[in-house]
């Protein structure tokens, strides 16, 4: 094991229970990669992502409580990453 990677990538994926997702602020220009399906957006946008504890995409939101009250919804427990 790397011995930076503290927890191999399946461990993620169990996290919480598959439970936990973490909320990350994306530019538009960024969001394409992570969101492939995303139809075009302007560029310069300040979006929101939401993200299952292993990177998986599941949503984004132009506002951060919009992306945590559907997640909330979803019974799924937020978490920031900086």
């Amino acid at each position: 094991m790397n011995p930076r990677q503290i927890m191999p990538p399946e461990a993620f994926a169990g996290l919480g229970g598959g439970r936990i997702a973490y909320v990350r602020s994306m530019r538009s220009e960024d969001i394409r990669a992570a969101f492939p399906n995303v139809p075009p957006l302007q560029p310069g946008l300040e979006l929101w992502a939401l993200l299952s504890a292993d990177g998986t995409p599941i949503m984004v939101a132009d506002s951060r409580e919009a992306l945590v009250s559907s997640a909330s919804e979803q019974e799924l427990e937020t978490v920031s990453v900086h």
